[in-house]
């Protein structure tokens, strides 16, 4: 569950908690408000990688698929008694060209999928470590002006 300031009801009473709690010299309303805006980047890397996943799942049945459709067609082919032995191994190459052509092409697609998915997670991840070091540098610098 949530609560109205987006993140889980956990979180809202853990800061309620804290925030009653007074430690000299320790900002601990900034500390929390860094901790959720950890989480949330943790749930959102998480969702972007659930979505990859999806969307390569999506792909492999796409392209399941359409390798059913292309087999059905392939043995439909062969299997007509019409034309040489020659012409249907001819035909059998080109289908068996088709589908490494085919497969290939699938792998580097799914490839390229993982890739930009794991990407957009990793880049969230990463500007969230960026700005928490920049919040820690403005803590210290904050300490030290006091």
């Amino acid at each position: 569950m949530a609560n109205a300031g987006g993140g889980p009801d956990w979180l809202f009473d853990f800061s309620k908690m804290v925030g009653e709690m007074r430690t000299p010299g320790v900002d601990l309303e900034t500390l929390v408000a860094m901790q959720r805006k950890n989480i949330e980047a943790l749930t959102q890397a998480n969702q972007l990688a659930i979505e990859g996943a999806q969307a390569v799942l999506r792909y492999q049945l796409e392209m399941a698929r359409r390798t059913m459709e292309d087999f059905s067609s392939m043995f439909s082919t062969l299997l007509q008694p019409n034309g040489s032995m020659e012409d249907r191994l001819s035909k059998h190459a080109d289908f068996s060209k088709t589908a490494i052509e085919k497969g290939i092409s699938n792998a580097r697609d799914i490839s390229d999928l993982v890739a930009k998915a794991n990407t957009e997670a990793f880049n969230v991840l990463t500007r969230r470590v960026t700005e928490t070091l920049e919040e820690i540098r403005d803590l210290a610098r904050k300490r030290a002006a006091e």
